[in-house]
């Protein structure tokens, strides 16, 4: 069997700093795409003629390609390099985002926004590997990877901001068009800042476990995003529900008994990794159903322009960057367990501030509060599960424990968006604000029961991060 070449250790230089920002900004703009779109969407409909149903897509396709694809391409990076990945990322980025700002119909947008999503499964492992392959284990790799998850936080804190922005002041295209840019400065610079990368071992390729594994995670997706319009008993979400099981049962069948399998059964040994997966998914669910009931709230209930509740939001974002900064100060000191549980604490304390919602509530009122603890909790807990899940990791599993990463975080986000979903629908009896608002107050406590479960696996994570 064939050997890829083995990967060389870190190589600190001078340009691992220019190159961390140029990673930030990469993962910044991932997550950033993941929640613009919100504050867009009755723009979108309006201009589209889209129904419920397609609207929903709009959010959700861009999950759907980036959830399902995320371990599949975290291996492929170790194999075939980092860096190569990286710049097929940003170009596909580039294109589908243009492809989204031009669609003249719902199916277009759709379909440019599964591709934006696949993008992003790209760019997301191969950016958060290439951060780890930059610096050494220690003190400086746990600054640079706090402030590469506090980034990619603050993108999906400031996407409620920059979305209503542009979506009032340009209109919903200017949302996708403002990667373009970013995505050719990234194209112009990756070649100089960023060096190769690549795993050593086995250089086979798991064609089983890839199948399986992909196929299994865009069922699951596929099903959580149907879930708010069908429901959770539809034969369609049964189905694909049942399916997906079923091959991931397969899939770990495979693995036992591959030679080079996708996802090597040593990771499952690491606890701090599997503790800080577990811990990610329930950050996904948070902030990104969090982010879908505010907003509605804000719109439906308050009568927020998106412009106005977007600049609202400038105080959650802000919060969420500082939060993650001083984490990343700190975690070398308190361990990623300490400041795991401060940040589920926060966010335990944020959701139960938002189910005092009123129906002639206020900004300073009802929600200013909230989203500023809301915020600190993200960027607290976004660092924290990070660091928690990439310790111990080996340098060429560094692809694969990033997409395990990235995917934890982003099916969250799908199950979380569904379950919030699901519970306003079902406490919403009638029209009006007031039948609105117990609809959210019933979604804002099941964000508090989510951040009590994230606080007991804070509590239960194993280890310390050294440094």
């Amino acid at each position: 069997m064939t050997q890829t070449p083995p990967l060389p250790a870190p190589r600190l230089t001078r340009y691992r700093w220019p190159a961390l920002a140029l990673l930030c900004a990469a993962f910044f703009m991932v997550a950033l795409d993941g929640q613009i779109v919100i504050l867009a969407l009755p723009s979108i409909q309006a201009d589209l003629g889209l129904d419920a149903s397609a609207l929903q897509w709009v959010l959700s396709a861009y999950l759907l390609g980036f959830g399902g694809l995320l371990l599949l391409v975290g291996r492929v990076a170790d194999l075939l390099g980092h860096r190569r990945l990286f710049l097929a990322g940003v170009v596909l980025f580039l294109l589908s985002s243009l492809a989204c700002g031009l669609a003249g119909n719902g199916g277009a947008l759709i379909a440019a926004r599964v591709v934006q999503g696949v993008s992003a499964a790209v760019l997301s492992p191969t950016a958060l590997a290439l951060v780890t392959t930059t610096f050494a284990e220690g003190p400086e790799r746990n600054r640079a990877l706090a402030i590469w998850t506090g980034t990619g936080a603050f993108g999906a804190t400031a996407a409620l901001l920059v979305g209503g922005v542009l979506t009032d002041v340009l209109g919903w295209q200017w949302i996708f068009f403002i990667n373009v840019p970013v995505a050719v400065a990234m194209l112009a610079l990756t070649p100089v800042l960023l060096r190769e990368s690549r795993a050593t071992g086995p250089g086979g390729f798991d064609v089983g476990g890839a199948v399986t594994s992909t196929a299994s995670f865009v069922l699951i997706i596929f099903a959580v995003v149907e879930v708010p319009s069908s429901g959770w008993t539809t034969p369609r979400a049964i189905i694909a529900l049942a399916a997906a099981a079923l091959l991931l049962a397969l899939f770990v069948i495979i693995e036992r008994r591959a030679k080079a399998p996708l996802v090597p059964p040593r990771l499952f040994a690491n606890g701090p990794l599997v503790g800080g997966n577990l811990l990610m998914v329930l950050v996904g669910m948070l902030l990104l159903g969090f982010n879908v009931i505010v907003s509605l709230y804000a719109q439906q209930v308050l009568q927020f322009t998106p412009v106005i509740f977007g600049l609202g939001t400038l105080a959650y974002a802000l919060m969420d960057l500082l939060s993650a900064n001083l984490t990343g100060s700190f975690i070398g000191r308190i361990g990623h367990r300490t400041a795991a549980v401060g940040g589920m604490a926060l966010f335990v304390l944020g959701s139960l501030l938002m189910t005092g919602v009123s129906a002639d509530g206020s900004y300073f009122g009802d929600l200013f509060w909230g989203l500023l603890v809301f915020g600190t909790a993200v960027g607290t807990t976004f660092v924290a599960a990070t660091v928690a899940a990439l310790t111990g990791v080996r340098e060429d599993d560094a692809g694969l424990a990033s997409g395990i990463s990235n995917m934890a975080f982003w099916i969250g986000g799908a199950l979380g968006t569904a379950v919030v979903s699901s519970v306003a629908v079902a406490f919403t009896h009638g029209p009006g604000p007031a039948a609105l608002t117990t609809g959210f107050q019933a979604a804002f406590w099941a964000c508090f029961a989510c951040a009590a479960l994230g606080l007991l696996v804070a509590l239960a994570l194993p280890g310390r991060a050294r440094g």
